[in-house]
């Protein structure tokens, strides 16, 4: 990959990711917790998960680092070992992560029902483009076709995970869960910034600008951005 073209997929990374917390928010307690629960017991993965997550969140107002995502998932810890402790089964502790994927993969099938594809949302939400230009008739169909692919990844990982989660496999939900995050994520908008800046070129439309500004066609279209 060309220096330049990898210094622009690095400039676009920090953009959609700004402000977001630490991986290691969303990886140690799972991970914590499974390790803690296959040497000791479910109350041992409960306390040590809970402990990882409240250290985790006062480094970073220590740090005086951004506090919003760590205090979400500090929540989303608790409420993991809430459900994990009043069933006293260990797979309940990915439940939340479960139901993620399920109301996520629900969003995808609405965003096509109502012709506004979950990654034109995502891209407007992020960069406050004007809603509009993602309606165009030769914008719209690149992100649909990024949605189409995000669906297809979000329905295997629910697949795989209620696999797990019904052959009560918690150490299988937690790799799952690490192997399938992060790691797909940053895959998945590399490969959807990629195909989607070409998309667009190759159908024609406006840039964001040209849209703005109403400029008649012939178009340069979006060459940044997606």
């Amino acid at each position: 990959m060309p220096e330049n073209r990898f210094n622009e997929i690095l400039e676009e990374f920090r953009t959609v990711t700004q402000g977001r917390g630490s991986t290691m928010d969303a990886v140690l307690p799972p991970l914590v917790f499974v390790i803690a629960n296959a040497i000791g017991d479910l109350t041992t993965a409960i306390w040590s998960a809970l402990g990882i997550a409240v250290v985790l969140f006062m480094l970073r107002l220590v740090r005086k680092q951004p506090w919003k995502y760590a205090l979400i998932g500090l929540g989303g810890v608790a409420l993991a070992i809430g459900l994990s402790l009043f069933t006293r089964q260990a797979q309940n502790f990915f439940l939340p992560a479960i139901i993620t994927s399920a109301v996520t993969l629900l969003a995808c099938f609405v965003t096509f029902l109502i012709r506004r594809p979950l990654a034109a949302l995502s891209s407007h939400l992020t960069r406050s483009w004007p809603l509009d230009w993602y309606q165009h008739e030769k914008v719209r169909p690149a992100y649909s076709e990024v949605t189409w692919m995000w669906t297809g990844l979000i329905a295997l990982r629910l697949a795989l995970q209620l696999a797990l989660y019904f052959s009560e496999n918690a150490a299988g939900l937690a790799w799952a869960n690490l192997l399938l995050g992060w790691p797909v994520t940053v895959t998945v908008l590399v490969v959807s910034y990629f195909y989607g800046t070409r998309r667009l070129q190759k159908l024609g439309g406006p840039s964001v600008a040209e849209f703005e500004q109403d400029a008649p066609p012939p178009w340069e279209g979006q060459k940044r951005g997606f």
